[in-house]
């Protein structure tokens, strides 16, 4: 099995690579919907998140208000990790238990978006690596537009992330998506290309079809073994 890591910054683009992979075909585990359901009124990390930052973060119906806890650890790193930290442990588990579900399915390739996939000491796990990147004016521009915010606003929460540049150098593979929407898809053809080669011995090894190949080889093996003894 190849576990692909994608990863990028705020307004570069991760997502909309993310989709591209899923319309063809590649299954996608997406941290932030794991990371959306673990905050999920009355589970452990929703415990746990209220319990750190208090009641103010709850909306009327008790669920986590997302704009608000977001604006609280923008604004401070210190309070930043202790969230990362909260719910490194949930997240984690789902991620797991999604890629078992895909394993278990007989996927071959499945690409893992995790937006700390740095940070959060995943990326040992995966390979390739590709990054999704943009020079920091498009990103800051990008964010303001989209969000409608500040300039100093999508600064500060662009410089709550591990910057492109630093992510870029650990990255396998770079996809510059600095250009047009014609220029990611042809950008992005390429990357496919890469990523859905033959698996080597050892991602075979990792597959279902290949541990259903070992273990057939096992019992043939002591099928043999017994008639020889008879």
């Amino acid at each position: 099995m190849r576990i692909v890591g994608l990863t990028g910054g705020i307004s570069s683009g991760k997502s909309t690579v993310s989709n591209l992979f899923k319309s063809h075909g590649i299954p996608v585990v997406d941290a932030d919907l794991i990371a959306r359901d673990v905050l999920k009124k009355g589970t452990g990390g929703w415990k746990k998140v209220v319990a750190a930052f208090g009641e103010d973060i709850l909306q009327a119906n008790g669920e986590v208000d997302r704009p608000k806890l977001g604006q609280i650890v923008f604004t401070d790193p210190t309070k930043r990790q202790l969230l990362n930290r909260l719910l490194a442990p949930y997240i984690s588990s789902g991620i797991f238990w999604e890629i078992v579900k895909l394993w278990v399915r007989g996927f071959d390739v499945i690409v893992l978006d995790v937006p700390l996939l740095f940070e959060a000491k995943m990326d040992k796990w995966t390979k390739p690596i590709i990054v999704v990147w943009v020079d920091p004016e498009t990103q800051l521009k990008r964010l303001m537009e989209r969000d409608r915010t500040s300039k100093e606003d999508a600064q500060n929460r662009i410089n709550a992330q591990m910057s492109l540049d630093l992510k870029r150098t650990k990255a396998d593979i770079v996809i510059d998506n600095t250009g047009s929407r014609e220029d990611l898809n042809e950008n992005f053809r390429k990357v496919l290309f890469e990523v859905t080669k033959p698996l080597t011995w050892t991602e075979f090894g990792l597959s279902r079809q290949g541990a259903l190949s070992v273990f057939a080889c096992v019992v043939v093996g002591v099928l043999i073994c017994r008639k020889i003894q008879c």
